[in-house]
């Protein structure tokens, strides 16, 4: 099986022209034949870079709000032709895709951005929407909450696939959620921070005796537009550099495959062999032989989550 980061900057703050980047990165990874390509997180259509530099706790600030209504109006809805687009073209070019997305919420949570994670499968479409359960530090001014809706692997091929959003990586639960689904490959998606990415795709791999896939972003001040509402305040904080990637590939004993890739933009690829997954449970496998679900009762809530429930 072969496994590849779509590691690239996005057209930030510009959906239409995001989408059509990542349809040109997907058929560059299906002319090299890779099965499943994953982008970074929020790359459709971007991070919100802004919040710790210019001040983003500061309340009722008119910048800040003007702010977040350009990135409210950026995100995509999941029934929108920008998801239709890229599954349309994971099927043609028959290759399973995990796509980091600023969604919009639908209905009551219109005004609402979550940090999702999107697997399409080239033949079934879209087979999960994760929302972000617990959005990092400051990204809580701008993502909601999300749920366990999304807490789910996919057939690959022979392999069971799984992802999670940046840091929820660090929750053990999320983790053990995935690893009890059967997950044969875990795929991480990053902003692109390589102090991150480095100890956990090592440790997601040694911990779950999977194969680990980081895919992180590129980003700078000068990705982001002139009209942008803060973008004279990002001038001001000195920084150039945002995300700067960090995209690597783990093997089961926690050996690098693919150490990460700092910079550039670039297809990270990788041929995996299933048959190390089996070789490392022989002393380890979390939710096998080395569980106890005699001791500890796990339980994982996958319903959606809604602010209100009507019955007439």
């Amino acid at each position: 099986m072969r496994i590849a980061a779509a590691q690239a900057r996005p057209v930030w703050l510009d959906p239409t022209a995001t989408t059509k980047k990542v349809v040109a990165w997907l058929e560059d990874a299906a002319a090299q034949q890779v099965d499943l390509v994953a982008f970074g997180e929020s790359f459709l259509s971007g991070y919100p870079v802004w919040l710790e530099l210019t001040g983003g706790a500061r309340f009722d600030d008119p910048a800040q709000k003007q702010a977040y209504a350009a990135y409210l109006d950026a995100a995509v809805v999941m029934d929108g032709p920008e998801i239709s687009t890229v599954v349309e073209a994971a099927r043609d070019l028959g290759i399973f895709v995990y796509l980091g997305v600023t969604e919009r919420g639908s209905g009551p949570a219109s005004g609402t951005v979550f940090c999702t994670l999107v697997a399409i499968d080239p033949s079934a479409g879209v087979v999960s929407v994760h929302r972000k359960l617990m959005p990092t530090y400051e990204e809580r001014l701008v993502w909601g909450i999300g749920d366990g809706h999304g807490l789910r692997t996919h057939q690959v091929g022979a392999a069971r696939v799984g992802g999670l959003n940046c840091w929820e990586n660090w929750m053990p639960q999320a983790r053990h959620a995935l690893y009890a689904s059967g997950e044969d490959l875990h795929v991480s998606v990053w902003p692109g921070n390589p102090r991150n990415t480095g100890d956990i795709t090592r440790f997601v791999a040694l911990e779950g005796r999977v194969w680990s896939l980081a895919a992180c972003g590129l980003m700078s001040l000068a990705d982001v537009p002139s009209d942008f509402p803060l973008r004279a305040a990002l001038e001001e904080s000195g920084r150039q550099d945002y995300c700067t990637g960090g995209s690597a590939v783990v093997a089961p004993d926690g050996s690098w495959v693919a150490e990460p890739v700092i910079g550039a933009e670039r297809l990270v690829v990788a041929d995996i062999d299933l048959g190390a997954v089996r070789a490392e449970r022989q002393n380890f496998d979390p939710t096998g032989h080395y569980s106890r679900p005699d001791v500890f009762d796990v339980t994982v809530d996958r319903r959606r989550r809604a602010a209100a429930h009507f019955f007439d």
